[in-house]
């Protein structure tokens, strides 16, 4: 999948958790990357931090980073 299309679906998902405030909005967003997305889509969309996290809001950068450096979290 298209890496812009994967950090404006990333974004959206952040929109959606951003009233439970900040710390409670990673956590959804990052249980929800664990959850629906594609193992190839987890993988991807961490590509994209890896090379700067151009386009990812401030929690879903967040989230992405969780991903990453905690692979296998339940």
């Amino acid at each position: 999948m298209e890496a812009n299309r994967l950090t404006a679906m990333a974004n959206q998902i952040g929109l959606f958790f951003r009233a439970r405030g900040d710390a409670a909005a990673v956590d959804g967003i990052e249980d929800h990357l664990r959850k629906f997305w594609d193992p190839r889509m987890r993988r991807e969309i961490i590509a994209v931090l890896d090379t700067g996290g151009g386009g990812l809001d401030t929690n879903a950068r967040e989230a992405v980073a969780r991903l990453k450096n905690v692979p296998n979290r339940a």
